[in-house]
């Protein structure tokens, strides 16, 4: 296993500001920095991005993974927030996603405006009713920064908000600064396309459950496949990272959010995700969120595992709280490099009510209505990836154009 160690850089780069519609920022040669080993997020290349923003009044899309690692380790950073006002950048408004700026919120919970008490500034809620911005929000802004760890993950909804941020300004022709980081899925590309009917805040763009992109590049497949409404583009630019590859070891130093505490979870995300369109448990109100399944009414004899759900952070009401559950412990399971659906048609297959398994949110997550009538109908495994194929195929052409780490 190859370890990385990220690093923060500082060396000269180039921004040309005539520059158009996706623009992809060309690194200098920096001496000591070893090939394939380091990585380098783009919030570090600070010298990529400050002369851009000095000057200007910056809004930042951010949360608690927006950092700046300090020289030589990943366990010492500093929020960008924090670093840019250091540095003098005129931070008029930070804009927050799902579980807000400091990432404590509970999935679905509704996010207010605020305050944040460490720097005084003004904190927009885009997760709720506003999960746009309008324009009179953001009519004061000259350009926009997103920083947020992504774990290139459909139904992971920081695509979303990322959506939307490009959307709004555009509208109102100011510039979007992504800082990329790395994908800590994006050795794998896998599960069935996203279909228009079941479009919705947790999938709305055609592409697989698992995409195998940064956010960066995922940026780019909004812009240039015109996935904004009525076709609009953003100006755009794009802070690379140095020494990544898509199979690259990237254990994450900060939680994405609260329920995906480390690498294991994040890997089995994808696939236990499902559940959460069903009445079985994925270990919310545990310490192994996205790491085990189970329910009460899954049948003792036929697992050799269980848990109880109690209020957490990032859990306050579980699902089954305080009920036993029977299911499987996946802490010990090989990385994977697909989507499993054995699990879930096996706890569809051993529940007692089966007109009761599946809720009105699966199709969303799946992205499709086709996945529960197959395995409500008893399709295999083998049968129901077969089915995913075509689109695979066709995504994978529309993936090859956006890519910058080849």
């Amino acid at each position: 296993m190859k370890y990385l160690v990220i690093l923060i850089v500082f060396a000269c780069f180039s921004y040309n500001s005539n520059s158009k519609k996706n623009v992809i920022l060309n690194e200098g040669e920096i001496k000591g920095i070893v090939k394939d080993t380091l990585i380098v997020i783009g919030a570090n290349q600070t010298d990529m991005y400050l002369s851009i923003l000095k000057g200007k009044r910056v809004g930042i899309t951010a949360n608690q993974t927006s950092v700046i690692f300090k020289e030589n380790t990943k366990n010492s950073y500093m929020h960008l927030v924090d670093s840019l006002i250091l540095l003098n950048i005129n931070i008029t408004k930070v804009f927050a996603p799902e579980h807000g700026f400091r990432g404590k919120a509970d999935a679905g919970e509704h996010i207010t405006d605020g305050v944040d008490t460490e720097t005084g500034l003004p904190i927009i809620s885009l997760y709720g009713e506003n999960s746009k911005p309008s324009k009179k929000i953001i009519e004061d802004i000259d350009v926009m920064v997103f920083d947020i760890q992504d774990v290139g993950v459909r139904f992971y909804t920081y695509i979303s908000t990322l959506h939307y941020i490009m959307e709004a300004c555009a509208e109102l022709n100011i510039p979007v600064i992504v800082l990329d980081r790395s994908n800590p899925n994006g050795h794998y590309i896998d599960g069935p396309m996203l279909e228009e009917d079941v479009k919705s805040f947790v999938g709305m763009h055609p592409v697989p459950i698992v995409y195998g992109m940064t956010i960066g590049e995922y940026t780019k497949m909004i812009n240039g496949e015109k996935w904004l409404e009525n076709g609009i583009q953003c100006d755009l630019t794009v802070v690379p990272l140095k020494n990544y590859t898509y199979d690259s070891e990237y254990d994450l130093p900060i939680k994405p959010s609260p329920n995906l505490p480390n690498a294991m979870s994040i890997n089995l995300y994808p696939s236990l995700c499902f559940f959460e369109g069903t009445d079985v448990s994925c270990g919310r109100g545990t310490e192994t969120q996205f790491q085990i399944f189970g329910a009460p009414f899954l049948p003792k004899q036929s697992f050799d595992f269980s848990f109880t759900p109690e209020p957490n952070f990032g859990a306050k009401s579980p699902k089954h709280q305080g009920q036993l559950c029977f299911g499987r412990d996946l802490t010990q399971t090989k990385k994977l490099s697909e989507v499993n659906l054995s699990w879930l048609i096996e706890a569809y297959k051993l529940a007692p009510q089966k007109e009761l398994f599946f809720n009105k949110f699966f199709p969303k997550l799946a992205g499709t209505k086709n996945l529960q009538k197959q395995i409500e109908n008893g399709l295999l495994v083998e049968e129901i990836r077969k089915t995913w194929q075509s689109g695979l195929n066709s995504f994978n052409k529309v993936r090859e154009k956006y890519l910058l780490y080849n």
